[in-house]
């Protein structure tokens, strides 16, 4: 049987593999939108020290990573990430059962997360694994593209 992937918390050192992974995922989408998703754009050397940011590791390879926000009310997930060479593995999915680990360890009820509306993919797995539509606004930082927010209760983790 195959072993897990690990699941640790970025060092500073990681940064350049996070720019890269972050990249190389989202680069789809930058190339649907014209213009990079937030998290391409995203100075993750904060978050690192903040300790937000949590990879997924098989063996010496970075294969995804997720960042997490503590709220005193909510864990929010700004990114999940999964490297090209590791899609379709369901890793994502690990990343999300991580989240609601997180969520349950900090002891807030919900962990949520927003997508841009475009991501159709995206909302589709986020609904199937039990996350539900809490609204849609205009995106802050990207005239003309729109954010759908989505909220899963803890208590209904997988």
């Amino acid at each position: 049987m195959e072993a897990l992937p690990e699941i640790r918390r970025a060092l500073a050192n990681d940064l350049k593999k996070i720019v890269a992974l972050t990249t190389a995922a989202y680069a789809p989408y930058t190339a649907l939108f014209g213009a990079p998703p937030i998290p391409v754009t995203e100075d993750y050397a904060p978050r690192i020290e903040r300790g937000e940011i949590w990879l997924l590791e098989e063996g010496s390879e970075l294969a995804g990573l997720i960042v997490l926000e503590r709220h005193p009310d909510h864990a929010m997930i700004f990114s999940v990430a999964v490297a090209p060479a590791f899609q379709g593995r369901k890793l994502g999915i690990r990343l999300l059962d991580f989240a609601d680990e997180q969520a349950r360890t900090w002891h807030v009820p919900e962990v949520r997360l927003y997508t841009n509306s475009r991501m159709e993919r995206n909302i589709a797995l986020y609904s199937a694994y039990g996350y539900r539509e809490t609204g849609r606004r205009p995106n802050p930082h990207r005239p003309g593209w729109t954010v759908v927010d989505m909220a899963k209760p803890v208590d209904k983790a997988a």
